[in-house]
């Protein structure tokens, strides 16, 4: 942001219309969702057009807070009300109808994914965009708002994973929503987390804007305003769950009204990510702030010298470090622009919890509301269909021809889970805010002694969930095997978190956790195809801990090296056992990383199971990070064969553990590396939210 401050020079305006009430506790004391947000005099907006008279009551909603005031030629912000309602589930139509010049309601009703990662959709003026209840996901990427855009409305969506392996990478420069001198926006019930860069920047003037009920998280920079000399913007800001956070909680620089009110910010402790500051008023900003919650955070409240910062009723709670206010700015009230009501402090953690991010009641159509029978739910309180996932996976019916969702809440679910072949097209989806939220996790290893005294579980045996069945999915969740392999040195300890053995798996955004032989990916026979595409997901381990005869692409992903039970760095992370003129393992865009000992890893070694002569183990990694952990000869033989004998390359790595070709370390050409991509290792399957 700019540190050259001018003096304020804000417009004055008529007094605003009412514009609407905030989202609210009903007498009942439950959230009211998707509801339409109060009442418009003749000349606030125009009249109802037939569409909007037969339109669902989420798709007429208007905004509050500053995004509801008249200015600018704009009567309040209601995005694309009145126009056509479609719905989209490729990039393709997403960027048609986001940057047609009529008016849209654009529902997403799938996962889309940005291609290229970090492409930012270029939206215009009278637009909704709009999850399809919790299954809008946009992958990769995220939406700008140039100069003079107005009346959009951001809602509902799951906006995430463009983060590229570093914080602060300018290379990688991706945002889930910027806007650049736009004006008349609302962000609204999203879930924004793991950009490249901030979650959400308002720039360059962008004004009369409401953020309100989005999870922000899981990101060094939350939410930016300012990289402006003018004071000028007018913003509401409420009712959001800031978690996991660095810095930007937000920071506003030279903002004339800024609005903050029944916030959540959360700082854990005793993880990666800390908090530098929470609200920062920079500049010239003049800021009212109320009601707010702060838990743990370091510099839950900061005012530059030049800002002024009212403060009243809010709660901090193990916070440290510098809580300002004062300033010499003209007082001024947020009820003079708009009404709006407050909620007690103290209830904020509870109502925002519970109440951002995306709702199963916006974006829903009487076809989404049908197709919605396919869902299951999971929830250990006995508030869903099934206590476990075994159970909703054993209500599957054999041979289903159609998509069936097992949505399970948060939770730990102890327990093995198995999807067996003949019940194809599921998918396991954790319903938190977060993949660590929904855990299944077992502790059986291949050397346990069965229940029964038949035997051992063997390997494949010992897998926490395995996965059989074609076209299936897991997302937003963690799998984890957490035998202790200390405790138990006496038996086999080679322990799957998550096997696959089918054809057409998705892995989206998932934590699979484990020691040796974490992940193991196979096919039905040695004679059948499977392939496995693994996305936006994080895979921990030690010993050959992602392995097997599948064809599978790891993209985009972080791979974690771990000690070994006795405190040791030494391991491999892959263990192929691709059969011959099959493609095997492709590590692509992700990062290899961990607290082990430098030149302690080899990238893979050769599995040729039982001493197999007919196969020929294949492991590409390309355009990926490696950390000093890896060793500067990274591939290792296997039971008696040499890795060289068999397929094993890397493109264009970097980082300290990357390095030049020699005998030791095959680098590929341009022209084979044209050949080796994830649309090759895939054919004709291109992978979707189903």
């Amino acid at each position: 942001m700019s540190d050259n401050r001018n003096k304020a020079r804000h417009r004055r305006r008529r007094t605003a219309l009412l514009a609407g009430v905030p989202l609210a506790v009903a007498a009942a004391g439950a959230l009211a969702y998707g509801t339409a947000f109060g009442a418009f005099g003749d000349d606030a907006q125009p009249k109802a057009s037939a569409a909007e008279a037969t339109a669902p009551a989420w798709a007429t909603d208007a905004a509050d807070g500053f995004a509801s005031v008249n200015a600018l030629g704009q009567n309040g912000t209601y995005g694309g009300r009145g126009g056509q309602i479609v719905t989209v589930k490729t990039l393709a139509d997403l960027e048609k109808y986001a940057t047609a010049s009529d008016p849209y309601v654009i529902v997403v009703a799938a996962a889309i994914t940005m291609d290229p990662v970090g492409k930012e959709i270029k939206v215009a003026s009278d637009k909704t965009i709009v999850g399809s209840g919790t299954s809008g996901h946009i992958v990769g990427g995220g939406f700008f708002l140039g100069a003079g855009v107005h009346n959009v409305i951001f809602r509902n969506l799951t906006i995430r994973d463009a983060y590229q392996g570093v914080w602060n990478d300018k290379e990688h420069d991706y945002d889930g929503i910027q806007m650049d001198g736009a004006h008349h926006v609302w962000i609204d019930h999203n879930d924004i987390r793991h950009m490249a860069d901030g979650l959400i920047d308002s720039r360059k003037d962008t004004t009369y804007l409401t953020v309100s009920y989005n999870r922000l998280s899981n990101d060094n920079k939350a939410f930016g305003i300012g990289w402006t000399d003018n004071t000028t913007a007018d913003i509401t800001i409420h009712h959001n769950w800031i978690h996991e956070t660095e810095q930007r909680n937000p920071s506003t620089d030279n903002v004339a009204h800024a609005h903050l009110y029944n916030n959540y910010l959360q700082d854990d402790p005793g993880t990666t990510i800390t908090s530098s500051y929470g609200n920062y008023a920079r500049g010239n900003t003049n800021m009212v702030l109320e009601n707010s919650y702060f838990q743990g955070m370091n510099n839950p409240v900061v005012r530059d010298a030049t800002a002024t910062l009212v403060q009243r009723g809010s709660v901090f709670s193990g916070t440290s470090g510098k809580n300002e206010s004062g300033g010499t700015g003209a007082a001024w009230d947020p009820k003079t622009y708009y009404s709006y009501t407050l909620d007690r402090a103290a209830d904020v953690p509870a109502l925002v919890k519970s109440g951002a991010g995306p709702r199963s009641s916006i974006g829903t159509t009487a076809a989404a509301t049908a197709a919605a029978a396919t869902t299951l739910t999971v929830a250990q309180d006995g508030s869903g269909q099934y206590k476990t996932v075994q159970a909703a996976v054993d209500a599957v019916p054999a041979n289903n021809a159609s998509r069936v969702v097992i949505s399970v809440k948060p939770g730990t679910y102890r327990e093995i889970v198995k999807v067996p072949a003949a019940k194809p097209h599921v998918t396991i989806q954790g319903s938190g805010a977060s993949r660590k939220d929904t855990v299944i996790v077992y502790n059986n290893a291949a050397g346990t002694t069965k229940p029964d005294g038949s035997g051992t579980y063997g390997t494949p045996g010992s897998a926490t969930l395995s996965v059989a069945s074609d076209d299936s999915q897991l997302r937003n969740l963690t799998v984890t095997n957490d035998f202790d392999e200390a405790a138990h040195q006496d038996i086999s300890n080679q322990a799957v978190a998550l096997l696959t053995s089918a054809d057409k798996i998705v892995l989206d955004g998932v934590i699979v956790n484990g020691d040796q032989d974490t992940l193991e990916l196979e096919t039905a026979s040695a004679a059948t195809q499977g392939r496995v595409y693994i996305a936006n997901s994080y895979i921990t381990g030690n010993v050959d801990f992602i392995f097997g005869r599948a064809t599978a692409v790891v993209d985009k992903s972080v791979i974690t090296l771990k000690k070994r039970w006795n405190g040791t760095s030494a391991g491999y992370v892959t263990a192929p056992s691709t059969p011959a003129n099959r493609k095997g393992i492709l590590i692509n865009r992700s990062a290899i990383n961990g607290d082990v000992s430098a030149a302690s890893f080899h990238l893979g070694r050769n599995w040729h199971p039982s001493g197999d002569t007919t196969v020929d183990p294949q492991t590409t990694v390309r355009n990926s990070t490696l950390s000093a952990a890896i060793k500067s000869t990274p591939w290792s033989d296997m039971g008696g064969f040499s890795w060289k004998d068999d397929r094993f390359a890397e493109y264009q790595n970097t980082g300290a553990g990357a390095g030049t070709a020699s005998t030791d370390r095959p680098q590929l050409t341009d022209a084979q590396a044209a050949a080796q991509t994830t649309a090759a290792w895939l054919g004709d399957w291109t992978p979707t939210a189903g």
